[in-house]
């Protein structure tokens, strides 16, 4: 069996569950060792349950049972200093670091401006912490590197209610198009890719909790801003279809592809 990232490690957040174990699970299939990291704590706006230490220690046997080594931390991505310190314990047992999957992000869509500053802080500032943590290491490699940002179709599109939560959601999924395009250009001479990854909705416990489900079944009876789904006969994507985009991105197919915002979303961006 062909395991294109073979000897590579894998710097992976939001770990504990949902995408971003089935990124660490479908990269380790593929030959990398994985550094995980994840909150395993709640963020009072956030209305469903966020993933525990238990889930995060789930990832850890997954990842193990492919054959690959894994460090597995809790750490923020809030907290810059941390999260540096989590990747470094990683580092310090793998050795290297050559993929970066900035994919923590919260879904608070229907809280108000606590919502939206939280929303801000994960999924935005935490993702350019993910990348600015990442850089000294890749660059002093001298080996080049993969960075993968976990946008949305709501990154592409204006899909929101009127709730501060929501509004900030969206922009936090457009920002990262903006913060991918400026690492591509800035990290080219370094032979370090950066290109966003932007489904749909996908089947995971941010998806699948009765608040989240509860604001999506509003926002398709009033018609705002959801432009009635997919284009494809699709209502649900799986999580294995974007870690499957992403280690296509990550793996030498996809070498000379950066500074890309790709859509794995069954047709929802292109039907609005």
């Amino acid at each position: 069996m062909a395991r294109p990232l073979q000897g590579q490690v894998a710097f992976i957040t939001g770990a504990a569950r949902g995408q971003g174990r089935a990124h660490a699970v479908r990269l380790a299939r593929d030959g990398a060792d994985i550094i995980a990291v994840d909150l395993c704590d709640q963020i009072a706006s956030v209305p469903y349950p966020l993933g525990t230490s238990e889930e995060l220690a789930g990832t850890v046997k997954l990842v193990e049972e492919t054959g690959a080594r894994i460090v597995a931390r809790q750490a923020d991505v809030r907290d810059r200093a941390a999260l540096g310190a989590a990747l470094q314990a990683g580092i310090d047992e793998l050795g290297r670091l050559d993929i970066v999957v900035a994919n923590a992000g919260i879904a608070p869509m229907q809280s108000g401006d606590d919502g939206w500053t939280d929303v801000i802080d994960v999924n935005l500032t935490g993702a350019y912490h993910t990348v600015e943590v990442a850089l000294p290491t890749l660059k002093e490699q001298g080996a080049g590197g993969s960075i993968v940002l976990i946008s949305s179709a709501a990154g592409l599109a204006g899909m929101a209610s009127a709730d501060a939560g929501a509004i900030g959601y969206a922009a936090s999924k457009h920002g990262l198009v903006g913060l991918m395009r400026v690492y591509a250009n800035l990290l080219a001479p370094h032979n370090i890719r950066v290109n966003s990854v932007h489904p749909s909705g996908v089947a995971t416990p941010m998806i699948n909790n009765e608040f989240t489900m509860k604001w999506l079944a509003d926002m398709a009876a009033s018609g705002a801003g959801t432009g009635g789904g997919n284009a494809l006969p699709v209502q649900i994507l799986q999580a294995d279809d974007i870690a499957n985009a992403v280690a296509w991105l990550v793996s030498d197919q996809a070498r000379y592809i950066t500074g890309v915002a790709l859509p794995v979303d069954a047709g929802c961006v292109n039907k609005r």
